[in-house]
């Protein structure tokens, strides 16, 4: 068993704790970070979710009803460009139900050369940069209950997650080579294979 301080759950073979084992010994503490707050609640609604609709419900639809237990009036959408026609009929299934705010990732045209950021082009010294932290202040601003990831870029996605002020759940995971199912490269052997270091370059 790894160290508390280092655990390293995923190579268990047993995995002990679904049948009630603490491994180690933070039982206690950890429950006492639930208690009265935001995160007992988000947990609540989502193990209400879970029990309810276990297997039966997608993605998309475990969203709406997580936003249903939560009461949520106003949801805010923070999509990828790239994704915009998918966004569109996402805001357009939650519109039903819910105010939607949804933010484009190129929101307020920030050139990447105002941050000495890299550029895809080196042809284009405009290239727009992605602002995950303006997506945030906008729906800060427009005081969404829950905020919905829509294929935001790795590490955007990550920004944008520590400037929302609302909880923030994950929709669509971006995947430009794969279809946005980044999970295929560990079903997949042939790709996982380019994970594998060969052992004489070790």
């Amino acid at each position: 068993m790894a160290e508390k301080a280092n655990p390293r759950c995923a190579p268990c073979e047993t995995k002990h704790c679904r049948t009630g084992t603490d491994c180690f010994g933070t039982a206690e503490q950890h429950l006492s970070m639930y208690g009265e707050c935001k995160a007992d609640e988000l947990n609540r609604a989502a193990s209400a979710i879970e029990a309810r609709h276990y297997c039966q419900a997608s993605r998309l639809q475990e969203t709406i009803l997580f936003a249903r237990e939560l009461g949520c009036k106003k949801l805010g959408l923070a999509f990828c460009v790239g994704l915009a026609d998918e966004a569109k009929v996402i805001e357009g299934i939650l519109a039903q139900e819910f105010g939607v705010v949804s933010v484009c990732c190129k929101l307020a045209g920030i050139a990447k050369r105002h941050l000495n950021l890299e550029r895809i082009s080196l042809d284009n010294p405009e290239e727009v940069m992605c602002n995950p932290a303006g997506q945030a202040d906008l729906l800060n601003q427009a005081q969404t209950g829950l905020n919905i990831v829509c294929g935001l870029c790795v590490g955007h996605d990550a920004v944008f997650a520590m400037m929302s002020k609302a909880p923030v759940t994950t929709l669509i995971v971006k995947d430009r080579v794969l279809a946005h199912n980044p999970i295929g490269a560990v079903y997949s052997p042939y790709i996982r294979r380019t994970f594998e270091k060969d052992d004489k370059n070790v």
